[in-house]
């Protein structure tokens, strides 16, 4: 072979070389992901970031995910317009932070005594409560997936102990969800402040208590340096998801492969999250009292019972308002009655002993 032929021959060997590279490159899928919480919060944050490491690894960096801090891209409980928009392509968050457009999605975040996780997930993925919730995000071009869950909440951490529900009417208070409608009905201006904002209301007096989340993360947040008295149970979410927004145009122009990759990676996300909150908070809640001194008290069941009465008016007075509320009430509770039978089938005391 002449000089002349071979080095035709190298050049194209090069060429395509090269072009398969870029077009390697090309297909390679890099998305922003904005997470409502820290990379420091317990579980809430921590998850965001495996979540993330999870999809990079496990398609060998064709697929990877890049996590952003609140506030770095969007403020924290802004996913749902950026996501919509697709000025990034994902949001690590919770609808609970979306229920000023639409009321109902606090379904898909917690309700007031509400189910369990394997109930919930029953209700979302079996009795039609996932089609319902694709049907309100799906029209501003959100798909919703639920990557996230953790385990019982408390219900409040207040300066001074609360010995009569009375002494709550006219407090200012942070709280989260259905849960506000609540208070709200005896006599507690709430708000819905992010994590990161508790701290700074608390001191400077801008709210006098606030519940965030469980003993894990509450004691991160500091909460216990202003309020002592921590309440349980959390009655207002027993169990409680996140929602992991995607864009959905982006998501549709997924391979299949990289699609399955992201259901996966949320899957997993789901079972380590709800079993990190349940492993590590029994040590937590010993860890408040001894070492911060955080006092711990339960309401009493005649108090539970009027959380539980207001609870049931909300439920009433929203869903006789909005329909999109009531479609999904509607759905929700038929599911709980239809699990009831089976639920209580199966049930056990704690022990049979005493």
């Amino acid at each position: 072979m002449s000089l002349k032929k071979i080095l035709v021959v190298a050049v194209t060997a090069l060429t395509a070389t090269a072009f398969l590279g870029t077009s390697a490159q090309a297909a390679r899928v890099k998305w922003k992901m904005h997470s409502a919480w820290g990379s420091q919060v317990p579980t809430l944050g921590y998850e965001a970031v495996r979540f993330a490491d999870d999809i990079t690894a496990v398609s060998g960096g064709d697929f990877t995910v890049k996590f952003f801090e609140p506030g770095a891209l969007i403020p924290a409980n802004e996913g749902f317009d950026a996501v919509s928009k697709g000025s990034i392509e994902m949001a690590w968050s919770t609808s609970g932070y979306d229920t000023g457009k639409y009321p109902a999605l606090a379904f898909y975040s917690a309700v007031p005594y509400g189910p369990s996780q394997g109930e919930t997930l029953a209700w979302y993925w079996h009795g039609g409560g996932l089609e319902l919730e694709e049907e309100i995000y799906g029209a501003h071009g959100i798909k919703p997936m639920h990557c996230m869950s953790i385990g019982p909440e408390t219900s409040g951490w207040f300066r001074n102990e609360i010995k009569e529900l009375d002494q709550l009417r006219g407090m200012k208070m942070r709280f989260f969800g259905l849960g506000a409608r609540v208070m709200q009905k005896l006599g507690v201006s709430t708000q819905l402040l992010a994590g990161g904002d508790i701290f700074p209301a608390l001191e400077k007096g801008v709210i006098d208590a606030t519940e965030f989340s469980m003993p894990i993360m509450d004691i991160k947040y500091g909460f216990y340096q202003i309020a002592k008295y921590n309440y349980f149970p959390g009655w207002h979410q027993q169990t409680s998801f996140g929602n992991t927004q995607v864009n959905l145009e982006k998501f549709n122009g997924l391979s299949d492969q990289n699609k399955r990759i992201l259901e996966v990676a949320c899957r997993s996300s789901l079972i380590r999250s709800y079993v990190e909150t349940e492993g590590l908070n029994p040590d937590a809640l010993v860890e408040m009292g001894e070492k911060y001194g955080v006092i711990v008290k339960r309401w009493r069941d005649d108090q539970l019972a009027v959380f539980e009465k207001a609870w049931r008016e909300v439920l009433d007075e929203d869903a006789a308002k909005d329909p999109v509320f009531k479609k999904i009430a509607d759905s929700y509770l038929a599911f709980r009655k239809k699990y009831q039978k089976w639920g209580d089938a199966q049930s056990l005391n704690a022990t049979y002993l005493d």
